[in-house]
């Protein structure tokens, strides 16, 4: 019988790497090769299966449709060998080793600084690499690989996953001292000025989470949607340019300190938004996914 030549997993992610940043350069970096290394590698790759996976030009890479297909199936593959020692790690001590976790950015400076102690304490053998991004892309990242797990705030359409929800996180609006009564002590969307209203721009959940709370068609016509991140947009409000939303985590954790704005809460119909842990159905780590959740519920 011929033998047959398999590809290593090495060359497979070097393959991943390029299709993912588009550029030798950076690829190699992520892959922590040299430029030269990962080229050979992807050479190497070429010969084995004696098909031309990738166009090299001076100025661009562009796969091949076989290399499109390739490069898809490369993950999956990639995906499930990691799975193989997550299987062995499960197996072991609960909560240890490597995982990989994103994190929406209208939770992370608020939430992690209370859990990442408590997970260091708890869990010494942790080793926990975390990603900020919005939701989409921690999404995208989930199902490709190369996230763990995904910190995120519901509701939300992540796809085919197993989510765990934590606890619900009371939306307030934040506007300049003295801009409003002081009684009552909570806000009706009806009294919401919406040529006032800021929100973070598209691609952030909050602003949706916000709007649905509301139900005002006319405030998702009429609000300025510019903000980048919610302590922007405490420093917009501070500065008298309008009024916006934010979730009582950011409160929690001190955002208004040393600025002249006040929040009341959003007295509406679900003023809420619920944060949740969501991972890949059937991961062999669920278990240590449902510990990091009980860890992060105590922290809400």
């Amino acid at each position: 019988m011929a033998a047959i030549y398999l590809p290593t997993l090495k060359q497979l992610q070097y393959l991943v790497a390029l299709k993912d940043h588009g550029h030798f350069g950076r690829a190699a970096e992520a892959c922590f090769v040299t430029q030269s290394t990962l080229s050979a590698g992807l050479r190497e790759l070429e010969t084995l299966i004696g098909v031309t996976l990738v166009e090299r030009t001076r100025r661009v890479v562009r796969f091949t449709p076989l290399g499109e297909q390739i490069a898809t199936k490369a993950r999956t593959v990639l995906r499930e060998a990691e799975e193989l020692g997550d299987m062995a790690r499960a197996a072991g001590r609960p909560l240890s080793g490597e995982m990989r976790m994103s994190v929406i950015p209208t939770i992370a400076p608020f939430l992690l600084p209370r859990v990442l102690p408590r997970l260091r304490h708890g869990y010494p053998d942790l080793k926990l690499f975390l990603r900020e991004e919005p939701s989409g892309p921690a999404c995208e990242a989930l199902h490709n690989g190369r996230t763990d797990c995904v910190l995120l705030a519901l509701p939300y359409a992540c796809g085919e996953v197993t989510t765990l929800p934590l606890f619900d996180d009371h939306l307030f609006l934040a506007f300049p001292e003295g801009e409003m009564p002081a009684t009552p002590a909570a806000v009706s969307p009806a009294e919401i000025d919406e040529t006032r209203l800021l929100l973070l721009e598209d691609g952030h959940c909050l602003k949706d989470h916000a709007l649905a709370a509301c139900n005002r068609a006319e405030l998702r016509a009429e609000a300025t949607m510019l903000g980048t991140s919610l302590h922007t947009m405490v420093q917009m409000v501070d500065n008298g340019l309008g009024v916006t939303m934010l979730p009582k985590i950011a409160l929690d954790a001190g955002i208004l300190e040393h600025t002249n704005v006040a929040a009341r809460p959003l007295d509406a119909a679900h003023p809420v938004r619920t944060l949740a842990l969501v991972w890949r159905r059937a991961s062999p780590r669920e278990r240590d996914f449902q510990l990091l959740g009980e860890v992060l519920k105590a922290a809400g």
